[in-house]
């Protein structure tokens, strides 16, 4: 996730090839969870199968990511895995017809960092695989969520991915409270973003693009953040409901 430069160059595991160390999307001090509770969780992964980014299925064949994760890939170049509490094996692995990032997505200030995957296949829903609503407001500071993906669980050195998904639950904090003399980001939180934080509890490499869930519903894209868990520095989202009309409008489009 975002973090500045100085600080990210200290997390040696970023995910070459998707965006700046700096910029890098951020599960840290979470715990093992099942696809069943988080049935909209999906894996976007080359077609070697490696995770690259998380994901959501918000209808039978669109999936709602982050404008970060895009920036490296094609559509034929990349598979999303539903359905599965390993992102390396089980569920369905589907090919990807075509996706689009935000036209305002700007990667050196990550507004907008908000896309829209279009499958190949349609996926109906079961057991494993629910599709999540578009949360249509920001929930209030100090609302809790959980945050799951596969990224790494490193907090000041970095391991390779787990294979089982994680989770954590973490507190959301608006656009106004972040961008607070409470924590550290000051002016870098900017309109389309909203927080989430807990103490040394975050998102972290690999679980870019990933759902932040309140109430059932999907509030918030993984985005960036400066270190994974550092004290003041809550993760940073994409706030979907201020998205909410642009995944709505170009998931038709697709």
């Amino acid at each position: 996730m975002i973090r500045s430069v100085t600080i990210f160059a200290l997390v040696a595991c970023a995910l070459a090839g998707i965006v700046p160390d700096d910029y890098e999307g951020r599960i840290v001090n979470g715990v093992d969870t099942t696809i069943e509770q988080h049935p909209y969780q999906v894996s976007l992964q080359t077609n070697s199968g490696s995770h690259f980014c998380g994901g959501s299925i918000v209808s039978e064949d669109v999936v709602v990511t982050a404008a970060h994760c895009m920036q490296s890939y094609s559509a034929h170049e990349f598979k999303v895995r539903l359905g599965s509490t390993n992102y390396n094996k089980g569920g369905d692995l589907v090919a990807v017809k075509s996706f689009k990032f935000h036209e305002g997505y700007n990667p050196k200030t990550m507004v907008n960092d908000i896309a829209v995957v279009k499958l190949a296949t349609p996926v109906r829903e079961s057991a494993h695989v629910r599709y999540v609503q578009l949360a249509e407001k920001t929930p209030a500071t100090g609302t809790p969520a959980v945050v799951t993906g596969w990224g790494t669980k490193c907090f000041l050195t970095c391991s390779s991915l787990p294979t089982t998904l994680q989770e954590v639950e973490v507190d959301i904090v608006d656009e106004k409270a972040c961008a607070s003399e409470e924590f550290k980001y000051g002016s870098m939180i900017q309109p389309t973003m909203v927080c989430a934080y807990a103490v040394e509890k975050d998102a972290c490499q690999g679980d870019s693009g990933g759902p932040l869930v309140s109430g059932g519903k999907l509030v918030g894209v993984v985005s960036w953040g400066i270190g994974c868990g550092k004290a003041g520095y809550p993760g940073v989202y994409a706030d979907v409901p201020s998205l909410r009309s642009w995944v709505e409008k170009t998931a038709k489009a697709l």
